[in-house]
């Protein structure tokens, strides 16, 4: 556009920034949410409504038809801006489709049809059939911008919601003005980290759960009958092979009010449904199958007549199980429950459909992930997926160390067990008479060799 030269576009922590020559006004914090919700939920207002901060003062929200811009009174005075002036509506246009354009992920961008902007400053307007609340509270004082319709469909008020702050001009730091130390320290401080701190405790309370419950379901399952066992084995792990949405979906309607189950929690005042304990029990959901299957296998591969030797010096099952089984079969365990640990870490679908997306409460990385990419936030995006990469990665690493290391050591322990009994048994005289009469007599060397045998075939395994 003729008397504007941009000066290309910047970062300002991990947000877009951009100012062109000849305006007084900058933006900041430029930020593009691909879709709304008209999901009614309790204390939240009602309509097609996008999130937005509380210090946006610029939104701009494409219809099929036209653009409906609203800018904040306190802003339009600061900056001299007049929504009648077509010059200063231009070049607000201008910088706004080229932060647009940045940020559509491939989507259609603001520039790409000639519409009509219609600018203002009302924190209600009426457009095409369309009411726009730009400044709509929920009952917890979230800030949002609603869309209403009387035809009940409020989505083709807008497309897609731009939101961002005027800014002075000369406070808006462009990109090629910052060096790569002060922009990565500068992108790291303004990363909001509570996803992190959501998923580790969401993830922590969720595998102390599945660990207990699916040490407690491999030992019963153990000594059942084998119908039983196939029945409860297939109960047990069903949900590692569904898909996680399918889970959310159940869980969605066993705590909801489409049944009994929730509407009698509801009724005691019990909300469960889009909570943070919708989040531990969907990451339970999804990481209990793995503890179990890695209890039982372990506890299935130890020697039955061990056990049953066990049994018959008088020992209880429960000494058994804390003396012999959970011993013994550790290493298997350990590894299941850190698997488990990076399932619940991972859960994305189960969490989204029954727990929701809420900051700081349920949305998780993986959520944080989805959202910011629909935001256009992508630098922030990959650098949530830099982590689980790594967080991964350390996972596998540990559960291949601690095997080895556990392997290796029992190995030494089985080999020098066996040389010792070896030793003894060719060490010793017959315990039978000597006289031999119609006593059976042990060939030492024939014992020792079977012993040597049986200990490289155990070996080998």
């Amino acid at each position: 556009m003729p008397g504007f030269a941009f000066a290309g576009d910047a970062e300002h922590g991990a947000q877009v920034a951009a100012t062109a020559h000849g305006l007084s006004y900058g933006i900041e914090g430029f930020e593009r949410l691909a879709k709304g919700t008209a999901r009614a939920m309790e204390g939240q207002p009602e309509g097609y409504r996008f999130p937005v901060d509380e210090d946006v003062d610029l939104v701009v929200a494409p219809a099929a038809d036209r653009v409906v811009v609203w800018i904040s009174p306190k802003a339009i005075e600061k900056y001299g801006f007049d929504p009648q002036d077509n010059e200063c509506v231009s070049g607000l246009k201008a910088l706004v489709c080229e932060l647009d354009s940045a940020n559509c992920m491939g989507g259609a961008q603001l520039g790409d049809v000639d519409l009509p902007w219609y600018v203002t400053a009302e924190t209600t307007f009426d457009a095409g059939g369309y009411t726009y609340g730009f400044d709509e509270r929920s009952a917890d004082g979230d800030r949002y911008v609603v869309i209403s319709s009387a035809s009940g469909d409020a989505k083709g008020g807008a497309r897609w919601l731009d939101s961002a702050q005027m800014v002075e001009a000369s406070s808006v730091v462009l990109r090629d003005e910052q060096g790569p130390l002060t922009s990565l320290a500068s992108f790291l401080g303004d990363i909001d980290y509570r996803p992190f701190w959501v998923s580790i405790k969401t993830s922590g309370l969720a595998l102390l759960i599945s660990f207990a419950l699916g040490l407690f379901a491999a030992w019963k399952t153990m000594g059942t009958t084998s119908r039983i066992k196939g029945l409860l084995d297939s109960v047990f792990t069903i949900p590692m092979v569904l898909p996680p949405t399918v889970c959310g979906f159940l869980l969605l309607m066993l705590f909801g009010r489409s049944t009994g189950v929730g509407r009698w929690l509801i009724a005691h005042g019990i909300s469960i449904v889009f909570t943070w304990p919708a989040a531990v029990i969907s990451a339970v959901v999804v990481s209990f199958p793995l503890v179990y299957r890695t209890a039982l296998g372990a506890f299935e591969s130890l020697d039955t007549q061990m056990l049953d030797a066990a049994r018959t010096l008088g020992w209880s099952e429960r000494r058994i199980f804390a003396k012999l089984m959970m011993p013994l079969g550790w290493p298997s365990i350990a590894a299941g429950t850190v698997l488990a640990f990076a399932r619940a870490m991972g859960e994305f679908g189960c969490t989204l459909f029954f727990a929701g997306n809420y900051a700081g409460i349920t949305q998780t990385i993986p959520i944080a992930i989805y959202f910011e990419w629909m935001g256009g936030n992508t630098s922030v995006a990959l650098f949530w997926v830099i982590v689980v990469i790594v967080f991964s990665f350390l996972v596998i690493l540990f559960i291949n160390m601690y095997t080895a290391h556990s392997q290796k050591y029992r190995e030494r322990g089985l080999s020098r067990a066996e040389r010792k009994r070896i030793k003894d048994l060719a060490g010793q005289g017959d315990s039978l008479d000597p006289a031999g009469g119609d006593a059976l007599r042990i060939d030492r060397e024939a014992l020792a060799e079977l012993m040597r045998d049986d200990a490289a075939l155990q070996g080998g395994r």
